[in-house]
């Protein structure tokens, strides 16, 4: 960050500051109803922070605490409540002769009158002050959490603090333990980590981040020198935090994006996971637990698209899917055999006392004859204590996997499960238990749920792309002078092959089909799957998974699975899966083309039909649920989402695709990752109760006319929208479109490459990214409102609300979406735009469904009835504010300045751009 200031800063700074105000910015957390703890840590960093631009730069600090000051003032009163009519100039700015009017006037001038340079300055401390935001509302989460679990007494019938524990006793109560424990069995939560450039936080900040939330959790528990040096430490890194650019320098590549996955592997998920099932299994074994087999399965199923989806990213090649699944496999299993060694060395158990079976002794016997050299190394304590001796051994097996020792190498984790299976049985027979099913339970379990692929890979493509590579085959023959496109489709399976063989099907068996529309798209797969090998013992098992997204897709989906019940290799795969399925639907596509409110009632019809579907052809259906982290791609609370979904569409399993800022989210911290396992494996299974499918089947038939009603009028507001003249170019006028596409936070373009000339080949998550920069949130709300006022049942509206699962949690997260927007600075952005009619269009239709939303929910404004969610949003709105008028009149010189600024001001302007799309993106923790 530059110290210096450019001559005229100073001067044009003084005219707006006037007298200092301190402690305002403190004393306005008092004035809204947020938890003490909440308050006490906003209050804190706030302090902190100030603290830090005090030393940067008082008038820097001071400037911080006026915007802050006159943007709450701004946002006194109902929030967001801003009337169509209410007049403003040419640049959307409010001239009304209000409190609220001149307050917000007057933090437009301050920024106005900002020099670029002070701007980055200003921009940055903003930014700053949302991650630590963020880390506040995640420690009073952990600390509610916390407190939740102390009142729980071990003499109450069921651990209330754990969803799982209350899941299964409610299966109990309703199926019977037999049927309760089948379902049980059968649980699966299989998240498949991505790649999608929504994670606008970069890789340095996600560590400064990591730290301060370290010394934030052990701050309450200080006093005297260690609380002055907790704070010392938490001054240096808030200090770090604003000095660093928001931005990265590049876009990183699919290789180093796989280290976002092994890293909430190593911070989370590696311990968490089993801490789940042994929770589990602590309430419901009770004092048995930890001495007698596990109850729990092994249900977690990571997945993952990154090194893996070639779907318009050209970054995503054969050579990088192999350096990532070495990557992923030489990092789990070293991470296993360090593990394998901790645990044998706990295992000092005396052989006089806890004697070894007759398979441990096999066992070892198999062990020497594999190597004497590393067999000599334990040989003295093998009669001493066997145990440890041959886990030891085992843990040198395993780094002997990892450096690709054929001599000692495991050839797969069944093979290491064997051993710690013998392992465990010897310990249980000899009366250790608490050993055999506590510390070696632990690494079986993770070892199930891990493998040796960390993560199952999942490749995808588009079905284009295929058709494409078999027409120039059939011209060329399969080893004539083809395009590259249709080498690199054939080596893509090679890939796959050279993968299964070397680290297991587990890791690369599954192939999705991006915009399947016949079944012969699944056919394309197999066939140059054949076509890329020689000899046909080479050609790896695949799973094709079809990929439905757009609206006729899904409407015409069971016409494609029935068409693909007919394909030889389908019907040979199914023999081998025990007619195993999985069918992929698309929550993003099908929102940006038919609207919100559309896309949720196709994709509900969709997984009730496909679900009808495989209780006909006696199919294990697996959905996989392709959604975003914003509403408007199908995000919000998951485990709410598989509870609203209809009968039979889960079947305990439940599939979904976790991208960019919900990734860490949901895994950075342990104690919130844990219950979010357990939270959606609760919803999973409890999905099978009789009774909320009873709720979920009566409520949709129900309400199907009036979600007919709604779907016919939303969406044709919505493509009355989407289809009016020049659309897409001022959609890019008045939203940072084309700045996003500029944004390093990912490998993966903006267009899928096949031809991007409109809104129609415009990937949805830059199309939602742009509207949430804006304030405007279009893509989760738009046609609601439209379509709530066609109908004019407020009475049914609110029955619905509260009878049927699948529209309460969709009225919920539109509600969520217009409490992030701001009708005054949705204002400005339209302006940008030379298009008054649309402008006025998209402002009047946020006010309608804001209106028709809360009266629904019954709330006076958005979020009142979610206190925390709802009050911390509203401590946030102004900070945010500041980052988007930045943003806004950043955009405007650019776009009506552009041909009188130099390279270097081009540069400048693009940087403070960049600076708060990634500020903007923290503060709303909704990117796309």
């Amino acid at each position: 960050m530059q110290t210096n200031r450019r001559a005229h800063g100073r001067s044009s700074l003084d005219r707006h500051l006037g007298v200092q105000d301190t402690d305002r910015a403190i004393k306005a957390y008092a004035e809204i109803e947020i938890p003490a703890s909440l308050r006490d840590s906003l209050a804190l960093f706030l302090r902190l922070e100030r603290t830090v631009l005090k030393e940067y730069d008082p008038a820097v600090c001071e400037l911080f605490d006026r915007l802050f000051n006159n943007l709450i003032r701004a946002n006194e009163g109902n929030p967001g409540a801003v009337a169509a009519d209410e007049p403003t100039d040419a640049q959307g700015v409010p001239t009304a002769d209000t409190a609220g009017a001149r307050a917000f006037r007057q933090a437009v001038s301050l920024i106005d009158a900002l020099p670029l340079d002070q701007a980055q300055v200003v921009v940055r401390a903003f930014g700053a002050f949302f991650h630590l935001a963020n880390l506040s509302e995640e420690s009073y989460r952990v600390e509610t959490l916390r407190e939740q679990e102390r009142i729980v007494s071990m003499d109450a019938p069921v651990d209330s603090s754990n969803e799982l524990v209350v899941a299964y006793n409610r299966l109990l109560d309703e199926v019977g333990p037999e049927r309760a424990a089948e379902l049980l069995g059968r649980l699966e939560f299989h998240p498949v980590f991505t790649a999608h450039p929504t994670e606008a936080r970069r890789k340095a900040v996600e560590g400064k981040i990591r730290r301060i939330a370290a010394l934030l959790d052990e701050h309450s528990r200080l006093g005297g020198s260690a609380l002055v040096e907790n704070e010392r430490r938490m001054l240096q890194e808030i200090d770090a935090l604003v000095r660093t650019s928001p931005t990265a320098l590049e876009k990183p590549t699919p290789l180093q994006e796989a280290d976002t996955i092994i890293d909430i592997f190593d911070n989370t998920l590696f311990e968490v996971v089993p801490q789940v099932y042994r929770r589990f299994d602590d309430w419901v074994l009770g004092e048995r637990a930890g001495s007698v087999p596990p109850v729990c399965p092994a249900f977690f199923r990571p997945g993952s698209w990154i090194g893996s989806d070639r779907d318009g990213n050209p970054n995503v090649t054969a050579k990088v899917s192999r350096r990532v699944a070495a990557k992923y496999f030489e990092h789990m299993v070293s991470t296993l055999a360090e593990e394998c060694r901790r645990v044998g060395r706990s295992l000092t158990l005396e052989a006089s006392h806890t004697p070894p079976s007759e398979e441990l002794m096999n066992l070892w016997g198999h062990q020497v004859e594999m190597s004497e050299t590393i067999t000599a190394r334990v040989a003295a304590e093998l009669s001493f204590e066997p145990h440890r001796a041959v886990m030891l051994v085992m843990a040198v097996r395993l780094e002997g996997t990892a450096a690709r020792n054929a001599d000692i190498r495991y050839a797969s984790a069944e093979e290491l499960l064997d051993d710690l299976r013998t392992v465990q049985d010897s310990l249980a027979r000899a009366g250790a238990v608490r050993a055999a099913y506590g510390p070696v339970q632990t690494l079986i379990w993770q070892v199930e749920t891990f493998g040796f692929h960390l993560v199952e890979m999942e490749f995808r493509q588009h079905s284009v792309v295929h058709e494409r590579a078999l027409a120039d085959i059939r011209a060329r023959g399969v080893r004539g002078a083809l395009n590259p496109e249709t080498r690199e489709a054939l080596d893509t399976f090679r890939a796959i092959g050279s993968i299964q063989k070397r680290y297991g099907q587990k890791m690369a068996r599954r192939y999705i089909v991006s915009f399947t529309k016949r079944a012969g798209h699944v056919a394309d797969v197999y066939e140059l799957a054949r076509l890329a090998f020689a000899h046909a013992d080479d050609v790896p098992e695949l799973d094709v998974i079809p990929l439905f997204e757009q609206l006729e897709d899904l409407e015409g989906c069971i016409g494609v699975l029935d068409e693909m019940l007919a394909l030889p290799d389908v019907q040979r795969r199914l023999a081998q899966t025990g007619r195993r399925m999985e069918v992929m639907l698309g929550y993003s596509d099908s929102s940006k083309d038919a609207g919100p409110v559309t896309a949720t009632l196709a994709l509900h019809s969709a997984q009730e039909r496909i679900a009808r579907w495989a209780e006909r052809n006696d199919i294990d259906l697996v959905l996989m649920h392709g959604r975003g982290g914003a509403v408007g791609r199908g995000g919000g609370p998951a485990n709410r989402a598989v509870l609203a979904q209809p009968k039979g569409s889960v079947n305990c399993r439940f599939k979904v695709t976790e991208q960019g800022e919900v990734i860490f989210a949901r895994y950075g911290n342990r104690a919130l990752a844990l219950r979010h396992v357990e939270g959606v494996a609760a919803a999973t299974l409890l999905n099978s109760a009789p009774s909320v499918e009873r709720v979920n089947t009566e409520a949709a038939e129900r309400y199907a006319d009036m979600a007919a009603r709604l779907d016919g009028e939303a969406h044709r507001s919505y493509r009355e929208l989407l289809h009016a003249d020049e659309f897409a170019p001022w959609f890019s006028a008045v939203t940072p479109l084309a700045e996003v596409g500029l944004l390093p936070i990912g490998s993966r373009p903006a267009k899928r490459g096949l031809g991007a000339r409109s809104l129609d080949d415009l990937r949805t998550i830059p199309w939602v990214f742009s509207w949430s920069q804006a304030r405007i949130n279009l893509a989760a709300w738009y046609g609601f409102g439209s379509a709530c006022e066609a109908l004019g049942d407020l009475e049914l509206l609110r029955r619905a609300y509260r009878e049927w699962p699948l529209f309460s949690t969709f009225v919920d997260n539109v509600e969520m979406s217009i409490a992030k927007t701001d009708a005054r600075i949705a204002k400005m952005y339209l302006a940008l735009g030379d298009r008054d009619d649309l402008a006025q269009t998209v402002f009047q239709k946020l006010q309608l469904t804001r209106s028709w939303v809360l009266a629904v929910v019954g709330d006076e404004w958005p979020l009142e009835h979610r206190r925390v969610l709802g009050c911390a949003i509203r401590v946030r709105n102004p900070y945010v504010d500041a980052l988007s008028i930045a943003q806004v009149r950043a955009l405007r010189v650019v776009r009506t300045c552009r041909d009188d600024l130099s390279e270097e001001e081009k540069a400048e302007y693009l940087a403070l751009i960049l600076a708060t799309v990634t500020g903007v993106s923290a503060g709303l923790q909704n990117t796309g």
